[in-house]
């Protein structure tokens, strides 16, 4: 059980003879095949790593829009998405705007009102505002009919979407997509809200009237939100990611934004240490659970204010959102078991779970389509109803590696609309539809080529005892971090360790901590600590019959335990047996 990876071959480790064997591997095992490949990935750096915003096609046309918007005081509306990637997005060029001066207003549809995407009575709205230019953020890739009208009424739209785009772009002023033909910039990943950034930059290169009142290197500052919403939004943390989300970091944790610092406390996470969990698990679901549970404008107010009150007051409200958030997706993963425990009792699950309920709100279904996902290792989509007759949805495609855009492109003729990413998307049908959806996408299924697969809770970066499970060890492991997409955390598997104590915590008793030993000889000396959260969920039912006294085999994560004294090394387990 949990094998080593493949040992490398005799030209790959000469290739990457300046490290250990260790490293190489796990370099390798990322797709890192030279030694100058090597040294990229592990010292990535602002001046030769970021690349110049102006190679992105259509950009530096894009910014000289914008900057002719600043020169003459057009109103500028920045159209940006409700999730943690648009609204970082948003809040970048509202910084930028304000520094400059600009006549602007950020516009966010409201998620259960209008939906995602552009949308032609938001679009009318800015144009009785006066708005001139349009920016768009996180989405319009595909909202031909909202930028038509836009046009229609005079106001030129640059769109800046990091999606998949259709076969026909939208009659923008300019569309800013990596992934739209044509493209030849060297990195094509990156987030909707990394765009936004990079618009900035290319505004400044081009200059404009006052350009010169801003500090050169003031746009490092936005590398805060650029970074979180790079963590948040499952891009690969890969190449410019990379340096992007390292940077956005070290920027998050100097940073003077209120409503940053108001969610790290009322998170409970130290800022000056905020690590890439911290923004995946803690900041990003509070900035998301806005949109999903209320009005998105609380996360964009929050992390634009300069007023101390009203930075407590939201930090509190975001939080009391999330937790009613966690409350309602539970609901609704403990109604998809059930579910899927009925099923069972008659047939096979099938290669892809397709459920839902009208009830479902709609926001809250990525969430739970995550892990339902991650515990059955397949394809999941989940769909509800809120506000319309359409019913939307959300799917995650698993640890497999299935392309979830891929496989509703396939299914395409029972969807009213979809998009998204490899590993997550969104899509929308008429009610008449569900009933063959299921049939459709397992169909579908079978036309597409086999997925590449993730080996991720089958094989380990390498054999360790409890003993050797060191802080020596774990900052060997930071110079690979931050981890994300692409670049998972190094997995340890040991073998026939001894379970000294099996306790369970939390207010339903849902997440477990063992002590793990090297052997009954060895009680006290190597003990270390292991948790899961949700475990049941994460690990399966058979955690809950774990004993003292036993012996198991297990795979596990590092990390560092920031909440005990001294902050020991503890295990985050992968799998157990």
């Amino acid at each position: 059980m949990y094998p080593l990876h493949d040992a490398l071959t005799d030209e790959l480790r000469q290739e990457l003879k300046a490290h250990d064997d260790f490293t190489a591997g796990l370099l390798a095992r990322r797709g890192i095949r030279t030694g100058a490949e090597a040294e990229t990935f592990l010292s990535p750096s602002y001046e030769a790593h970021i690349h110049d915003p102006l190679l992105i096609l259509n950009l530096e046309k894009a910014a000289k829009r914008v900057a002719s918007a600043l020169d003459t005081n057009e109103k500028i509306a920045v159209w940006s998405d409700y999730d943690c990637d648009g609204i970082p997005g948003g809040v970048i060029l509202h910084d930028f705007l304000k520094k400059v001066g600009a006549n602007f207003c950020n516009y966010i549809p409201h998620r259960h009102n209008e939906g995602y995407g552009v949308n032609i009575p938001g679009i009318e709205q800015l144009a009785r505002d006066g708005v001139q230019l349009v920016i768009t953020v996180d989405s319009g890739i595909t909202d031909l009919e909202a930028v038509a009208r836009a046009k229609e009424l005079g106001m030129d739209v640059i769109v800046t979407d990091h999606h998949l785009p259709g076969d026909i772009l939208p009659d923008a002023f300019a569309v800013i997509d990596p992934k739209q033909h044509g493209e030849t910039y060297p990195f094509r990943e990156l987030c909707g809200a990394g765009l936004a950034w990079k618009l900035v930059c290319a505004v400044l290169t081009v200059g404009f009237t006052g350009r010169e009142a801003i500090p050169e290197g003031w746009e490092k500052w936005l590398l805060d939100m650029a970074g979180l919403a790079t963590i948040a939004d499952m891009v690969p943390l890969t190449g410019e990611n990379r340096v992007i989300a390292k940077y956005g970091l070290l920027v998050m944790r100097k940073s003077p934004r209120l409503g940053l610092n108001r969610l790290c406390k009322v998170a409970r996470v130290d800022q000056r240490k905020i690590t890439e969990d911290d923004v995946a698990f803690m900041i990003a679901p509070r900035v998301n659970a806005a949109s999903r549970m209320g009005d998105p404008r609380d996360a964009f107010t929050l992390l634009t204010t300069t007023d101390e009150t009203i930075a407590d007051t939201l930090a509190k409200k975001l939080e009391a959102v999330n937790r009613s958030r966690r409350a309602a997706s539970g609901a609704i993963t403990r109604a998809v078991h059930e579910k899927l425990a009925h099923r069972k009792e008659t047939e096979e699950i099938p290669e892809v779970i397709v459920l839902g309920d009208p009830d479902w709100r709609p926001g809250l279904l990525g969430l739970v389509a995550s892990g339902i996902a991650d515990e059955y290792e397949r394809p999941v989509f989940l769909w509800g109803r809120e506000g319309s007759q359409v019913l939307k949805g959300s799917c995650r495609g698993g640890p497999g590696g299935l392309h979830v855009v891929d496989l509703m492109t396939a299914a395409g003729d029972v969807l009213s609309e979809f998009g998204g990413h490899a590993a997550a998307g969104g899509f929308s049908l008429l009610p008449e539809n569900v009933f063959q959806l299921e049939e459709r996408f397992i169909q579908a299924f079978h036309t597409l080529p086999p997925p590449g697969g993730d080996d991720r809770f089958s094989r380990a970066d390498a054999h360790i005892t409890p003993s050797e499970a060191t802080r020596e060890l774990l900052s060997r492991l930071t110079r690979m971090a931050p981890f994300g997409m692409s670049n998972p955390k190094p997995t340890f598997v040991m073998r026939g360790v001894l379970l000294q104590k099996v306790s369970w915590f939390g207010k339903s008793e849902e997440h477990l901590r063992i002590t793990i030993t090297n052997a009954v000889d060895d009680f006290d000396e190597h003990a270390i600590e292991a948790i899961a959260f949700y475990a049941t969920r994460e690990l399966g039912s058979s955690v809950k019959l774990l004993t003292a006294g036993s012996t198991a085999t297990i795979l596990a994560t590092l990390e560092q335990d920031l909440f005990t004294r001294g902050q020991p090394v503890r295990l985050r387990l992968v799998a157990i047996t």
